[in-house]
């Protein structure tokens, strides 16, 4: 009789363990079976399309911060530039010892609009027209010789920035694609599996994310750098402007009869 018990509580032992190893198991199971990815990992396991689309993305980031490099020096030079030649040239005798003056500054950025309009009033001054076809004539093609010089000088300071907006504009959506390609493959991989688990298509979909976060990280800095740029650029504009206003009236003041009408 009193052996019957003993055998019941044996047999009680052998049932519950198995079944208290049992979430162990799978926890270990499921563990093991995702694989730990890191970053670079996850890029060289990414298909052939995604990794070209990752290299195409890296080489846009590349030349784009060379030109954020590049034009920050350019445009706070030229900034600073215009701001001190321009006090220079309001100080001078007359325009042309002005613009003498800005030649011996050395890369100057108010120089080249200068030697434009100082070649034009030369060729005004030398001119034998009618003088009251002068005064109608004159203030107009220095005007417009000077704001050409302006435009000139512009042009050479947003050079490359289009480059910046096309970044900023298309490598969310270089990188999108690369998304959707690298999602279409783990799908197509879950049917050739005949499984829908995590582990089967993480690994996938992860890989693919790793574009779109490439092409944002291409984006974001230029289109920062693209609209502090764009700011930079129209503060020389203005400075540009009122030295072509100064230099035009200075040419009024040394050419008497772009004062008044011919008598």
């Amino acid at each position: 009789m009193d052996a019957v018990p003993q055998m019941g509580v044996v047999q009680q032992m052998n049932v519950t363990q198995p079944i208290d190893a049992m979430p162990q198991l799978g926890a270990a199971t499921q563990l093991g079976g995702m694989p730990q990815l890191g970053f670079w990992d996850m890029i060289a396991n990414a298909t052939v399309v995604v990794q070209g689309v990752m290299i195409m993305l890296a080489l846009m980031s590349l030349v784009s911060w060379s030109i954020i490099f590049y034009k920050i020096i350019q445009i706070h030079l030229g900034r600073r530039k215009a701001i001190h030649e321009r006090a220079l040239f309001q100080n001078a005798t007359n325009l042309a010892d002005g613009v003498q003056i800005l030649r011996e500054q050395g890369n100057s950025a108010l120089y080249p609009i200068a030697k434009k309009g100082l070649v034009e009033f030369r060729r005004l001054e030398q001119s034998v027209i009618h003088p009251n076809l002068k005064f109608r004539v004159a203030g107009d093609n220095l005007r417009r010789v000077l704001e050409q010089g302006v435009s000139e000088s512009l042009g050479d300071m947003s050079r490359s920035l289009a480059f910046l907006a096309t970044c900023a504009n298309s490598a969310p959506f270089i990188g999108l694609f690369g998304t959707v390609w690298g999602i279409m493959n783990s799908f197509h991989s879950i049917g050739q599996m005949k499984t829908a688990a995590l582990a089967a298509v993480a690994p996938g979909i992860s890989e693919a994310l790793v574009a779109t976060a490439i092409g944002l990280a291409v984006a974001i800095p230029a289109t920062i750098a693209y609209n502090t740029f764009l700011g930079m650029i129209n503060t020389v504009q203005t400075e540009m402007e009122c030295f072509a206003s100064e230099f035009l009236n200075r040419a009024q003041l040394e050419l008497p009869w772009m004062n008044k009408r011919g008598e």
